[in-house]
Order: C-alpha cells, then structure tokens, then sequence
C-alpha cells in the first residue's frame, strides 16, 4: 500500500499550485481520499475530501480557493490551489481514507504519503 504525493513548490500569494497523489495498493475506488497539512507547531489540519463518488468537502480555510478532484481509474487525487496566501504555506499530506463519505478527522484515514511542501511567499 503507498501513496505518493507530488506538486509542491514555492509560489507566491495570489498564485496557483496542482497537488496530485498517485494511490496504489488501496482500495481506492470504494473510499474517500483527503488532503490535510501541517505547519510547525500545529496539528494536522483537514483540507479537503473527496467521497467515493466524488462529492468534496473543504476547510472552511481553503472553500473557494481548492478544489479537490479524483480519477478512479488512474487510482489518483489532485488538490488544485487557487489564490495561495502565505498562511497556506505547510506541507501538505495525501491520504486515503476507510470510509466512503469524506471525514475530517485524520484517525479514520489509514494510509498516508510522504508530504510535500508548499511555500507561499507574500
């Protein structure tokens, strides 16, 4: 069972980078699949879900600006994000989930990836 996560980078603020994980091993069609990150000194936070049928879920931080996607047949999830503030900058976590509508707590969320990083300068 791996993820692989791939996409970070440095932009800056108001600019836009494609997050993209590539599941393989997992039952990938029949589960939710998420994004979640992490700065120094925070907790993991939830960023976005997507459901096995592909309905998404957001942080209220991130609504308006991410947009999750997912192909099933690829068995992969991107996270696009849009007009990147600098409080956006953490590294950034794929995951898949054990459940098949999206959660936002990451204990339900079994396999992870290595975790990329995104630096948004302002």
């Amino acid at each position: 069972v791996q993820l692989q996560a791939s996409g970070g980078g440095s932009v800056q603020a108001g600019g836009s980078l494609r997050l993209s994980c590539a599941a393989s091993g997992v039952n990938f069609g029949r589960n939710a699949m998420g994004w979640f990150r992490t700065t120094l000194g925070k907790e993991r936070e939830f960023v976005a879900g997507i459901s096995w049928r592909g309905s998404d879920t957001y942080a209220d931080s991130v609504k308006g600006r991410f947009v999750i996607s997912r192909d099933n047949a690829k068995e992969t999830f991107d996270l696009q994000m849009n007009d990147l503030l600098p409080e956006d900058t953490a590294v950034y976590y794929c995951a898949a989930g054990s459940t098949r509508t999206v959660v936002t707590d990451e204990r339900l969320y079994t396999q992870w990836g290595q975790g990329t990083l995104v630096t948004v300068s302002s």
